[in-house]
C-alpha cells in the first residue's frame, strides 16, 4: 500500500511556541530598559535638587556678602563727608584770617594781642586734653550706668554702626512660627510639640537672649516698650499696649523678660501690624529694633484659608510695611535668616538704610 504523503501546516506547534518566545524576550528586554530609566531619572533629580541647594546657599552667602559690603561703602562715604566738611571749615577760617591780616597790615600792637590770645587759648585746650585723658585712664566700676547686666557665651564683636542709644526706644520681635527653627523641616517638626519644648527651641532663644542683650544696654529714665508680633502685635507685659514703660532700677525690665521668655511662637508673619504700634505710641519712638528672620507672609489681615504664600506677594506685603513707617525714624534691623528665604536681607537692608538705621545678621552663638 503506498505510503500517504505527510500534509505541511504553517502555524504548527513548533512555529507558535518560537513566536512566544520571541515575544517573551522582547517583553522582558522593555521591563529592564523601564526599570533602568525610572533608576536614572531618579538618581538625576537627586542630583538638580542637591544643585539647586547648593546654588541657593551660594546666593544667600552672595546677598549677605552685598550687605557687608554696601555697609563698608555707606561708613566710608559718611567718614568722606566728615572729612571734606572740616576741610572746608578750616578753609573758610584761613581765607577769613588772612582777610583780617590784609586789612590791617600795620596794626602790630592788635596782632600780638591776638597771637597772645590764641596761645593762651591753646594752653587751656592742652590742659584739658590733659584732664579728660587722666578721667579716661581711671579704672571704670563694673556695671556703669548700666541697670542690668548680660554675660553671654558666643564670641562677640559688639554691633558695630547700631545706634543703642535713643530716649524711647521700641524692640520689635517677631514671634511666628517660622522663628522655631532655621529651615522648614525644623519648623514643621517643632510645631507638633509642646510648648513646653517650643520655648526651647534654638533660633527662639537666640531671639529672647538678643532682646535680654538690648535691655541690659537701658540707661536710667529710658522709655522703652517690647512687643512681640506675628498676625498681631501685643506688648509682652499685660495692659500696657500703647504705654511707655520707664527703666528706673531695672526690675521693670526683668518682669518684661520673664513675660516674653513665656511666650510660645506661632502663626503667620504681618510686619505691618508690627509697625503699627510706632503711630499707638506717644510720644513716637525714636529708636526701633527689629528682630525677625524673614520676608512678613501676610499684609494687614489674615489670608481667608491657609495657602502657600508666592514670593511675589511676600514682598509686596514688605514694601507695603516698610512705607509705613514714619520718615527719619532709624529701624535696626537684627535679622536671624531663614533658608530658602534668600531675598530678606536685600529688603531689611533698604528699610534699614532708607531709615537711618543698620541690619545686623548675627552669628549663632550671639549673643
Amino acid at each position: 500500500m503506498p505510503r500517504r504523503k505527510r500534509k505541511f501546516e504553517v502555524f504548527s506547534l513548533s512555529f507558535l511556541d518560537c513566536m512566544c518566545c520571541g515575544f517573551g524576550a522582547v517583553v522582558l528586554l522593555l521591563v529592564i530598559i523601564n526599570s533602568q530609566v525610572a533608576v536614572r531619572a531618579q538618581k538625576s533629580g537627586e542630583e538638580v535638587r542637591g544643585e539647586t541647594s547648593r546654588i541657593e546657599e551660594e546666593v544667600l552667602d552672595g546677598r549677605k556678602n552685598l550687605v557687608r559690603l554696601r555697609n563698608s561703602v555707606d561708613d566710608e562715604r559718611e567718614r568722606e563727608l566728615i572729612v571734606s566738611g572740616e576741610a572746608r571749615r578750616i578753609e573758610e577760617m584761613i581765607r577769613k584770617l588772612r582777610q583780617e591780616l590784609a586789612s590791617s597790615p600795620n596794626d602790630t600792637t592788635a596782632r600780638k594781642e591776638s597771637i597772645e590770645q590764641l596761645q593762651a587759648d591753646i594752653r587751656q585746650l592742652e590742659e584739658a586734653n590733659r584732664r579728660l585723658a587722666a578721667r579716661a585712664a581711671e579704672p571704670k566700676p563694673e556695671t556703669g550706668e548700666r541697670i542690668r547686666t548680660f554675660v553671654g557665651d558666643g564670641n562677640r564683636q559688639y554691633l558695630t554702626g547700631i545706634r543703642m542709644g535713643g530716649s524711647r526706644v521700641l524692640i520689635l520681635l517677631d514671634a511666628s512660627a517660622s522663628m522655631l527653627g532655621r529651615t522648614y523641616v525644623n519648623v514643621v517638626r517643632f510645631r507638633s510639640m509642646d510648648d513646653a519644648r517650643k520655648r526651647r527651641a534654638p533660633k527662639w532663644r537666640q531671639a529672647v537672649k538678643t532682646v535680654d542683650w538690648l535691655t541690659a544696654q537701658m540707661r536710667p529714665g529710658t522709655k522703652v516698650q517690647i512687643y512681640t508680633f506675628n498676625e498681631q502685635a501685643r506688648s509682652v507685659v499685660d495692659a500696657t499696649d500703647g504705654q511707655w514703660l520707664t527703666v528706673q532700677d531695672g526690675t521693670t525690665l526683668d518682669a518684661a523678660m520673664k513675660s516674653l521668655r513665656q511666650v510660645v511662637p506661632g502663626k503667620g508673619t504681618s510686619l505691618i501690624n508690627a509697625f503699627a504700634v510706632i503711630k499707638s505710641l506717644s510720644p513716637p519712638p525714636d529708636n526701633i529694633f527689629l528682630i525677625t528672620d524673614g520676608l512678613p507672609t501676610q499684609g494687614a489681615s489674615a489670608p481667608r484659608e491657609v495657602e502657600d504664600v508666592k514670593q511675589e506677594r511676600r514682598v509686596k506685603f514688605m514694601v507695603d510695611a516698610a512705607r509705613s513707617v514714619p520718615r527719619k525714624l532709624p529701624v535696626n534691623v537684627m535679622l536671624l535668616p531663614m533658608d530658602g528665604d534668600p531675598n530678606a536681607a536685600g529688603y531689611f537692608w533698604e528699610l534699614a538704610v532708607a531709615s537711618g538705621g543698620s541690619l545686623l545678621t548675627p552669628s549663632r552663638d550671639w549673643p
